[in-house]
């Protein structure tokens, strides 16, 4: 029997997923040991049935069949690793918009304040840019429904909608006296995963906040308007920006690793039997035509981005600055269960870097590390304690390395690590004189949460 599945990878610490739709084979063969532990395990199913049974019968309050199945499901997956789970129905609908990075909505990226809906920015050319709406402004109404009291998810869900269709905003703004009421149509969106900037007139910025299937497109786009504007033989190089990104699509690890590369493997994965190994190799074609790359990560920088990171790290193609990344090295497979059943998300393989390392539990060392200047009220928010500090994570051999620093200063002036990639840049550091993380195997030579509706 053949079944479709999509293999990914995710972080723990934000549920983000890396994604590869595969169709995988399975012959059984089933020998005397394999009948007698079969045997067993339908023994042991017997003794759920029974369970299930008393449940249903004796509890003190009528249960939800489906309700009991789905908890049992759950139960069963999570008790392998932190990152096998059951999706519902509508949880697999919300990851695959979340993989496609592509939805019907109103173009604005929103977080929550006071327990209202504050506007982050507006993205150009949609319909909430078209009619108006600004950053900072504070949403109160959906459809005449207040806000307060709904959660960011759930106002998010209820200005996502089919293309075409409407819904009206009741917007407060700053300097304006009275509410401002604004009827929008849903428009197709695209979830700018990729933004960028010149950074001292002659360095590309580019930040990375997650793979979708937008992604590399978006890098490439990035790279020609960063080498028009600033000129080929200005551009001093590039920063890749890949901190607190917590993953996605495997493919897009795959191609943006690409872009930066002319030739060689780029992620191998191995699973159970030695015959689900597979690798990926880079194409001829650098994007950036050999301009010299700095890759920043830090204790947020997981499993997608580890894969750009390592890959671009054993190549000597880019200087990793930052701090360890999360250290999520295995692969998960996505199995749809049929309409309305949701999906497993089942953990099937490890991946490994060029050079066959698993940074599984142990993360990525940066080749130059840079510790911020944490302000004091946010020093016990700021490290991300990494894989190996998830119960039940898939262990790794020698020792395993846990909890790295997150945090990111918002103003650009305060980033150490930004300044180093720009002064590596210049030249006026190297990466021979600036201090090595500790550990380090390679010298390379060269906020609060929103969501787009």
């Amino acid at each position: 029997m053949m079944r479709k599945t999509s293999v990914i990878l995710l972080s723990a610490a934000t549920g983000a997923a890396l994604t590869l739709f595969v169709t995988q084979p399975r012959a059984v063969f089933m020998g005397s040991s394999a009948r007698a532990a079969t045997a067993d395990t339908y023994r042991q199913l017997n003794l759920f049935g029974d369970v299930f049974e008393r449940v249903r019968s004796d509890y003190v309050e009528k249960p939800d069949d489906t309700k009991l199945i789905e908890s049992a499901i759950s139960g069963m997956l999570t008790g392998l690793d932190p990152h096998s789970s059951y999706m519902d129905a509508k949880s697999f609908r919300d990851m695959q918009v979340q993989t496609r990075g592509e939805f019907g909505g109103l173009g604005i990226e929103v977080t929550m304040e006071d327990g209202l809906i504050k506007v982050v920015s507006p993205i150009d050319d949609t319909p909430a840019s078209r009619a108006g709406v600004m950053a900072n402004d504070i949403i109160t109404n959906l459809d005449d429904e207040a806000v307060q009291g709904l959660t960011l998810n759930q106002a998010v869900e209820k200005m996502r909608g089919p293309v075409n269709t409407k819904i009206k905003l009741k917007i407060i703004r700053k300097g304006q006296d009275n509410p401002i009421d604004v009827t929008l149509v849903r428009d197709n969106i695209r979830v700018r995963s990729v933004r960028a900037r010149v950074e001292q007139d002659d360095i590309g910025y580019i930040r990375i906040t997650t793979f979708n299937e937008q992604t590399t497109e978006g890098l490439k786009r990035e790279i020609g308007n960063l080498t028009n504007q600033i000129g080929g033989d200005k551009l001093k190089g590039f920063i890749i920006d890949l901190r607190n990104n917590p993953g996605g699509l495997l493919e897009e690890a795959v191609t943006v690793s690409d872009s930066f590369l002319e030739k060689g493997e780029i992620v191998s994965t191995r699973g159970r039997n030695a015959e689900e190994t597979q690798r990926r190799t880079a194409h001829a074609g650098d994007l950036t035509k050999g301009k010299p790359v700095i890759v920043l990560v830090n204790g947020g920088s997981a499993s997608a981005s580890e894969i750009v990171a390592g890959a671009l790290q054993d190549h000597k193609r880019a200087t990793i600055v930052g701090t360890r990344s999360f250290g999520k090295g295995s692969v998960q497979t996505i199995i749809p269960l049929g309409s309305g059943n949701g999906a497993l998300r089942l953990t099937t393989a490890r991946y490994y870097t060029p050079s066959g390392k698993s940074i599984q539990a142990k993360g990525i060392v940066p080749d130059i590390e840079v510790l911020q200047d944490v302000p004091d009220e946010l020093k016990s928010r700021t490290d991300t304690k990494g894989e190996a500090s998830l119960r039940g994570h898939l262990k790794n051999d020698g020792d395993e390395k846990t909890g790295s620093q997150s945090y990111v200063p918002p103003d650009a002036k305060d980033d150490k690590a930004l300044k180093l990639a720009g002064d590596l840049l210049h030249g006026i550091k190297n990466s021979a004189s600036a201090a090595p993380a500790p550990g380090s195997d390679n010298k390379a030579t060269t906020d609060k949460p929103k969501a787009a509706n």
